[in-house]
């Protein structure tokens, strides 16, 4: 297997609506690409977001998200420092653009836990980089069960959740992958042959020139 610097990293997005996976789904699959990488550089990194909102019991600056204000998130925006923003249940969210590109241009990939409003920016601006997977819940009822299970918002919140929940799931057709999440295991695995299939694309393996040259 050639090493991560051998190819430029794609931006590998998760979406669903609050509650479907992604989010598990995002942090299983860094730790086993952890596991199994053969190089000492990792072969896909969080994209670790800007956010306005407060943050959440157990969440750490510079891991789950950076915490800024208003006035830095408005200077970022203006200054085109985000790749990708957004506003959501009232607070705002956006993507560090030399983050991503230096990480693309090294060979690494970026993974993003993101909505569809964010993955339609990133598609306008490197469609080329871009490959999207839409997470599904098997049905709005199990997916309102999760929401209760969090038990990290409050019942209004769930309302608010469920009722934008289809909204979001009216753009799967715009992913370029769509899978229902009825075993987190099984998805996973699905994920994760994606991301294998995606990487080995001919227009991504610009070494593959040199090497056939010289055969």
């Amino acid at each position: 297997m050639q090493p991560p610097s051998s190819r430029r990293g794609m931006m590998f997005v998760l979406s669903s609506p609050s509650g479907a996976g992604k989010t598990t789904l995002s942090r299983r699959l860094l730790e086993k690409q952890a596991r199994e990488q053969s190089w000492a550089r990792p072969s896909i990194v969080m994209s670790v977001s800007v956010t306005t909102r407060p943050k959440r019991p157990g969440e750490e600056d510079g891991r789950d998200y950076f915490f800024i204000d208003a006035k830095e998130y408005n200077r970022m925006t203006a200054a085109g420092e985000l790749l990708e923003y957004a506003k959501v249940f009232d607070h705002s969210y956006g993507t560090p653009r030399e983050f991503v590109e230096r990480h693309l241009s090294q060979g690494i990939d970026v993974l993003f836990d993101i909505d569809w409003q964010g993955t339609q920016q990133l598609r306008k601006q490197s469609r080329d980089d871009l490959v999207s997977v839409f997470i599904l819940p098997p049905s709005m009822d199990e997916l309102h069960r999760r929401l209760q299970a969090r038990a990290q918002d409050g019942e209004e919140v769930v309302k608010k959740r469920m009722a934008k929940a289809q909204s979001e799931i009216s753009h799967w057709k715009e992913y370029d992958y769509v899978l229902i999440n009825d075993d987190l295991d099984v998805t996973l695995l699905k994920i994760e042959s994606v991301l294998v299939a995606e990487r080995m694309k001919r227009p991504r393996q610009a070494w593959l020139e040199g090497f056939v040259s010289a055969l």
